[in-house]
């Protein structure tokens, strides 16, 4: 989809990365380290200040003792840092809407996914058809938590019910954490890790590129138990020897930046939020409100459309706005949501939305022609039949 906005030069609301600078403390810290003796691989599980300053950030928010030597390992994107722990044959439960990566890292590591849906509006699971997926005898569970597409945060104790049955059945978390500063109030965000006795089989995957609007760095980490690590550390060096060693050095200032700076972020993304859901809203388009993350899922049945990817590319080519297909994210049979996210500037924002009360307006002007041609083609229909006419072909039809 984004290369499909560049050809019609379209808002890109599609591929989730932000048209805002990182904080001026990396790149100014990035411009230092160019000129600096980092231009050759770093320890390949992750350079020893980055891990270091990783477990610190992450000890005060997780709640939990994470060694640097032993719990960490640095990776090129949190993409990489879930294909870990499962083995040919395995089966992988899977939250149906998901990220698109994780059905094919499954298939990647020659195992079976195993989907479960997630129930609209609020994409709660169903307690009955997640434990008939553990009765299969997985090996792990995928969490997305903030959840990408749909912005669910999981609540404490759907948490704990997720908890139970990877007790129950012996299974693994591999949780997917990257949106964990972007929540909306009310919503908390609990670590899967930090809950009683996970610690032990949960694979914590997150990375920097959300938090720090660096999703071109590709810095993503695991952090897990020893024994995990352990195998983590060769499944990575043997994928990809090691991530960039000059972008680790520059985002370590990120990585010791104090509680304020996380506030500010979701303070952020809070009134980007807000700026686009309320115009959504005013607009009369009907979206699912997000609980987290920076995605809005939108309902595009009233347009007529059967088939999402041709609503998206319609959308770039005659609106001017770039969007994805929810069909991109479900297993299920779904082709009537579209995906837009809102980390975009305020201007970028706005103007989009101006494009999309262009498309609502032509919409209901669509509708009164047809209604109109409708009316029309009645009562000639009536006319013609009455007066024992016959048409050369259905009238009805050329309105097509």
């Amino acid at each position: 989809m984004t290369r499909v906005y560049l050809k019609y030069n379209a808002i890109n609301l599609s591929q989730g990365f932000p048209d805002f600078d990182p904080p001026k403390e990396i790149c100014d810290r990035l411009a230092e380290v160019s000129h600096e003796d980092y231009h050759q691989y770093a320890i390949t599980w992750g350079a020893q200040n980055f891990r270091e300053a990783l477990a610190n950030k992450q000890e005060n928010y997780m709640g939990l003792p994470i060694d640097p030597n032993k719990n960490i390992v640095v990776t090129c994107g949190s993409t990489e840092a879930m294909m870990t722990v499962c083995d040919p044959g395995d089966k992988v439960v899977v939250f149906s809407p998901f990220y698109e990566n994780y059905g094919a890292n499954a298939i990647l590591s020659d195992s079976k996914p195993i989907y479960v849906p997630l129930h609209p509006p609020l994409f709660n699971f169903d307690k009955k058809e997640l434990e008939d997926a553990f009765k299969q005898h997985p090996k792990a569970l995928i969490l997305c938590n903030p959840s990408n597409p749909c912005g669910k945060v999981f609540t404490r104790e759907e948490l704990e019910y997720i908890a139970s049955l990877a007790v129950k059945y012996d299974t693994y978390i591999i949780t997917d954490e990257v949106y964990e500063h972007i929540i909306y109030a009310p919503n908390k965000h609990v670590y899967f890790a930090s809950l009683p006795g996970m610690f032990e089989r949960t694979i914590s995957c997150s990375s920097l590129s959300k938090t720090y609007s660096i999703t071109g760095w590709r810095l993503g980490y695991i952090i897990a138990p020893e024994h995990i690590i352990d195998v983590a550390k060769k499944v990575h060096d043997f994928l990809t020897v090691g991530a960039s060693a000059p972008l680790q050095e520059a985002a370590v200032v990120g990585l010791e930046f104090g509680e304020d700076y996380y506030k500010e972020l979701q303070a952020l993304y809070t009134h980007k939020k807000d700026l686009f859901c309320n115009g959504l809203r005013e607009l009369g388009i009907k979206y699912t409100e997000p609980q987290g993350a920076y995605y809005v899922l939108v309902d595009i049945s009233e347009f007529g459309y059967d088939d999402d990817v041709k609503f998206c590319e319609d959308l770039a080519r005659i609106v001017g706005v770039g969007a994805v297909p929810g069909s991109s994210f479900f297993k299920e049979n779904v082709n009537h949501l579209i995906r837009f996210h809102f980390a975009k500037k305020d201007e970028r924002l706005l103007a989009a939305l101006d494009k999309l009360k262009d498309m609502k307006k032509k919409k209901k002007d669509a509708s009164l022609l047809r209604h109109l041609w409708c009316t029309f083609t009645d009562h000639l229909g009536y006319f013609l039949c009455r007066n024992k006419f016959s048409c050369l072909f259905p009238i009805n039809k050329c309105i097509e």
